[in-house]
C-alpha cells in the first residue's frame, strides 16, 4: 500500500512538471530541525535532511504557486547528560515523504512570503533509547498520513539561487495518546518542524 501511494505522489509531480511552457522547477536540499510536541520533550534537537524537487508558476506579477516532492527527516531527541545514571537516551526518527502545495507573495524583488499546506506520507518511524531500537510490542504505532500547516520565507540570491525558511506545524496527529479527549492538542503528537532549504532553478 505504501508503494501505491509513493507512485501517485510521483505520478503527479511528473505531471505537473510536464508543463514544462508555464512551469519553472529545480532542486532542493537543506536541513530540518524538529521536534515532536507531546512527548514530554522540548526544543528542536533532532536534525534532518531534507532533498527533493519543485515546480512553480506565476499567478500574476506578484503571486505564485508551487508544489514540491521531498524527502524529509523529522522526529524528536532528548540526551540528559546530567543524569546521574548516565546519559538517558531518547530518538524518534520519522522518514517522509511529503507533497508541499503553496502560494509565495512576493513583497520586494528579492523577498517572498510563502503559505501553504504540507501532505506527508510515513515511509518509515522507530524509536530508540539507551538500550537500542524499541521492540515492535513496545511500539506505538505511527499515522501513516500527517497535514502540515505551513509558513515561511524565500529569499532570492541570484537568478538561480534561493533560500528557503520555514516553520511547518501538524494539523492531525501523528500518533494518538491515552488521555481527555477534550485536550486535543495535549492528548496527542504533532510534528513541530523548522526547515531551511537551498532551491535552485533548471531550465527545462
Amino acid at each position: 500500500m505504501k508503494q501505491i501511494y509513493l507512485i501517485g505522489l510521483l505520478l503527479a509531480f511528473a505531471c505537473i512538471s510536464g508543463f514544462s511552457q508555464r512551469f519553472e522547477g529545480g532542486i532542493i536540499a537543506g536541513f530540518n530541525a524538529s521536534q515532536v510536541d507531546g512527548d514530554n520533550y522540548s526544543g528542536y534537537h533532532k536534525p534532518g535532511i531534507a532533498f527533493g524537487g519543485f515546480v512553480q508558476t506565476n499567478l500574476s506579477r506578484s503571486v505564485y504557486a508551487a508544489m514540491e516532492l521531498k524527502f524529509m527527516q523529522k522526529g524528536s531527541r532528548n540526551i540528559d547528560s546530567l543524569a546521574t545514571d548516565g546519559q538517558i537516551k531518547y530518538i524518534m526518527r520519522l522518514n517522509y515523504i511529503d507533497l508541499p502545495v503553496y502560494l509565495g507573495i512576493r513583497t520586494s524583488e528579492k523577498i517572498s512570503l510563502l503559505a501553504g499546506i504540507s501532505p506527508s506520507y510515513l515511509i518509515s518511524g522507530n524509536e530508540y533509547n539507551d538500550y537500542g531500537k524499541f521492540e515492535v510490542e513496545d511500539q506505538n504505532a505511527f499515522e501513516e498520513f500527517d497535514l502540515q500547516g505551513m509558513l515561511g520565507f524565500r529569499f532570492q540570491i541570484t537568478q538561480r539561487l534561493f533560500v528557503d525558511l520555514r516553520g511547518a506545524y501538524s494539523l492531525l496527529p501523528i500518533r494518538k495518546q491515552e488521555g481527555d479527549p477534550l485536550w486535543y492538542w495535549k492528548s496527542n503528537q504533532f510534528n513541530n518542524l523548522l526547515s531551511t532549504t537551498v532551491l535552485y532553478r533548471l531550465d527545462f
